[in-house]
């Protein structure tokens, strides 16, 4: 499985309540083909979750395990090993996030999930953990699904400011943000989100991107064309052949730069696109 290294994400050391459960993280250069390899020995694959080009594993038993398997460089190495070490290295912040934790647990809306994959113990440590990483100082670019109220929020924010707002209507499409075969995405900076992304999932393995946008102060910095890459190589290994794009002739260079050409939109669902936008897409 050409495994480089792993890590064992131990909080207990620093006097922190946990689950009796042991987190690893195994950094490869190849993490799809671990699948059937692990299935073997008694893991039973759990997919992405929230993180895209994350590999989540788990064996029930004596000892529990989590294993999370990512490719070398995949940022969310760094973001545990460093949220980890902050947490061992400053007492405050590793009680503030057990007095969390507790009364979390004393929540009996803790334990449901509410139109999500997580319980809302899960996603009510989010502004904890993005606070923490901020003050540890990470800031590596990475993306994630939308999950907890503010990463949803800050969709809300970016689609009716930057799209609908030109139009003068309230958003016509949040349906979307429940609905299996649209995919939303979150781009972070650090512990910053400063992008959002709408990618419908069409048959034939095709994809939409119906929004790409990044904070205005964030511009002219690359993060545009990083955020697209990201969303493409995370289409490919889903084994999507083709992304397709309707432009606005104002965002068209910026597609062409990353060799984007004419092709032909053929939505499946038969909404029209602006008359001024043009028909664009790329080859997986």
């Amino acid at each position: 499985m050409h495994c480089a290294s792993s890590h064992r994400i131990n909080l207990c050391d620093c006097g922190l309540s946990a689950k009796p459960k042991i987190d690893i993280i195994a950094v490869v250069k190849d993490p799809k083909r671990a699948i059937l390899c692990l299935a073997t020995i008694g893991h039973k694959y759990k997919g992405e979750y929230n993180i895209p080009l994350h590999y989540g594993f788990n064996k029930r038993g004596d000892v529990e395990v989590n294993l999370h398997r990512y490719e070398e460089n995949h940022p969310e190495i760094e973001l545990n090993l460093l949220f980890r070490d902050y947490l061992r290295k400053t007492p405050e912040a590793c009680n503030e996030y057990m007095d969390l934790k507790n009364r979390l647990l004393k929540d009996s809306a803790s334990f449901e999930k509410n139109n999500s994959a997580f319980t809302g113990y899960t996603l009510g440590k989010g502004t904890f953990i993005r606070k923490t990483l901020k003050e540890a100082g990470f800031n590596r670019l990475r993306f994630l699904r939308c999950t907890d109220v503010i990463e949803w929020d800050a969709a809300k924010y970016y689609r009716q400011t930057y799209f609908f707002d030109r139009v003068t209507i309230a958003d016509p499409y949040t349906w979307t943000f429940n609905h299996p075969n649209h995919a939303h995405f979150i781009l972070y900076q650090g512990a910053e989100i400063i992008g959002y992304a709408h990618v419908p999932l069409w048959p034939e393995n095709r994809a939409a991107l119906r929004i790409i946008v990044v904070e205005l102060a964030k511009r002219n910095q690359e993060l545009g064309g990083q955020f697209l890459l990201l969303i493409e190589k995370w289409l490919k290994v889903q084994g999507y052949k083709s992304i397709h794009i309707e432009s606005s002739p104002e965002a068209l260079q910026f597609y062409k730069k990353h060799d984007y050409v004419a092709m032909p939109f053929c939505d499946p669902d038969g909404y029209e696109g602006h008359p001024n936008d043009v028909a664009i897409g790329k080859i997986l």
